[in-house]
């Protein structure tokens, strides 16, 4: 399975029937998104759920004489992406072509082919796949017969299509840091909930809230945090302060 990368997002503090403002140090430091001098169309955008490929897979195809081997793969960040192609990649080869996406980043290689003609097409059938937090690489060992421009990207763009299209793929849902400032006698209570929703990550700090009170910190699946507040509420008799990010 694919890292579930927990990612910034909003940030709010509010008290049952009364706002206070509140500063948080207990709660865990979230890395900023990585930064890549390639092309990306933004920020890489990694709130959320979002879907991927549970293991490498790969798809061979003869063209022209020319075999093509696309080795598609799950991977986390730019990282894991050099280590996948490492693993991947025939030194033997004519070319090893290669996109990956995750979140909004992206980064593309023709290795040697034609510009345009390789990288490209591979990162558009991943784009079109609708898959993400995935790499493919493309080797091919050249039969003497050149394919042209056209051919190329038809060939490249068509083997990585043809290889996502059948991964087996899965969901994975990105962690959020949460946090409440609970007395002491409802912690039990409290880890009561936090265990119905699998959290993980749990921290408690006693110097951060106020006298008979601590801050318990922990990461839930993005789409339970409303969720499991309302939980909370519904089984703690007093006032309580949530924060997020």
């Amino acid at each position: 399975m694919p890292v579930v990368i927990t990612t910034p997002g909003y940030r709010y503090c509010h008290k049952v029937n009364h706002c206070l403002s509140a500063s948080i140090s207990a709660l865990s430091t979230v890395k900023k998104p990585m930064v890549t001098t390639a092309s990306s169309s933004g920020t890489p955008s990694n709130a959320g759920a979002f879907t991927t490929i549970k293991e490498t897979v790969t798809f061979e195809k003869e063209i022209k004489k020319s075999k093509f081997i696309a080795i598609a793969g799950p991977i986390s960040n730019e990282q894991s992406a050099h280590s996948f192609l490492n693993q991947v990649k025939d030194p033997r080869a004519t070319h090893n072509c290669w996109a990956y996406k995750v979140g909004d980043q992206y980064r593309s290689n023709d290795d040697g082919e034609p510009s345009g003609t390789a990288g490209k097409p591979i990162h558009s059938a991943i784009v079109s796949s609708g898959l993400d937090r995935i790499m493919v690489v493309v080797i091919r060992y050249f039969g003497g017969i050149k394919l042209g421009t056209g051919g190329l990207v038809r060939a490249y763009g068509g083997v990585a299509s043809e290889c996502l299209r059948n991964a087996p793929t899965c969901l994975v849902k990105s962690k959020v840091p949460m946090g409440v400032e609970v007395p002491f006698d409802l912690l039990g209570v409290l880890y009561h909930q936090l265990q119905s929703f699998e959290v993980e990550d749990i921290k408690q700090d006693y110097d951060t809230g106020k006298d008979g009170t601590t801050m318990v910190s922990f990461k839930v699946e993005f789409d339970q945090s409303e969720k499991l507040e309302e939980a909370i509420k519904a089984n703690c008799s007093r006032e309580l302060v949530f924060y997020k990010h």
